[in-house]
């Protein structure tokens, strides 16, 4: 896909009569959670969202919505609880920092959220995982839990393997997109991930992008690359095309 495709695509969904999304309230271990649920069709194949690390916001929305008038269900997970959506860099670090000191419930919140899409009627047996920097080092957590996906992708998310984890439980093929002027997630780390995933013979593509920074996607940012951003998607959408049948 061109350039020029690509604004036409994004020309025809701002044409298209937007699908009727809608918040969903879910509980897990006691605790409410506000994810957000698109389909198109109840036999639709579904994309799981993972957000950043300032929670669930219009930003996840937005993607879920492009999704969903591509054919896709989509369900944006909320991992840090209804009404909690933290604007200051101290609370976003206590929230993400909560979940990395406890992987198990990192990995419980993200199960939550599948069964949340499922009783909406989601075919999460034809699921896609995807997030955001925090969203994608969740993401990866999910591929190591040996969770019965598809998929699993990230867009500038975290990349180290936690001490004593490994992919030796992971099923499912990994897309890693990253930008190479990352300066948050280094290109050491990204090796390392790559070195690790070849050791451990998973499949998967990795791929930088040329002067992209950390949150190269992120609409209306410093730090947003048009180039690199339509590329990312371009690459995540054929990748899903092909897992999800």
């Amino acid at each position: 896909m061109n350039k020029y495709l690509y604004i036409i695509l994004l020309l025809v969904l701002a044409a298209s009569p937007a699908l009727a999304g809608e918040s969903v309230i879910y509980e897990v271990n006691g605790q409410k959670y506000e994810g957000y649920y698109t389909s198109p069709s109840p036999k639709a194949p579904l994309v799981l969202l993972i957000h950043d690390w300032d929670g669930l916001t219009d930003y996840e929305v937005k993607r879920a919505d492009m999704l969903a008038e591509l054919g896709y269900a989509t369900f944006a997970a909320d991992l840090f609880g209804a009404g909690i959506r933290p604007t200051e860099v101290e609370d976003r670090r206590q929230h993400t920092g909560e979940l990395y000191q406890d992987r198990a419930k990192m990995r419980a919140l993200i199960q939550g959220a599948l069964d949340a899409a499922q009783n909406k009627g989601a075919d999460t047996g034809n699921t896609v995982v995807m997030g955001y920097c925090f969203g994608g080092a969740a993401v990866l957590e999910f591929a190591r839990s040996g969770a019965d996906m598809k998929g699993f992708v990230t867009f500038h998310g975290g990349l180290s393997t936690p001490e004593g984890q490994d992919y030796s439980k992971t099923k499912g093929a990994l897309l890693i997109l990253h930008g190479t002027a990352d300066t948050a997630i280094s290109m050491d780390e990204f090796a390392k991930l790559a070195a690790e995933l070849e050791t451990q013979k998973i499949s998967h593509e990795m791929i930088t992008y040329s002067g992209a920074p950390h949150a190269f996607t992120v609409f209306d940012s410093p730090r947003y690359r048009a180039d690199a951003d339509k590329k990312s998607w371009q690459r995540f959408l054929s990748f899903v095309a092909d897992v999800l049948k």
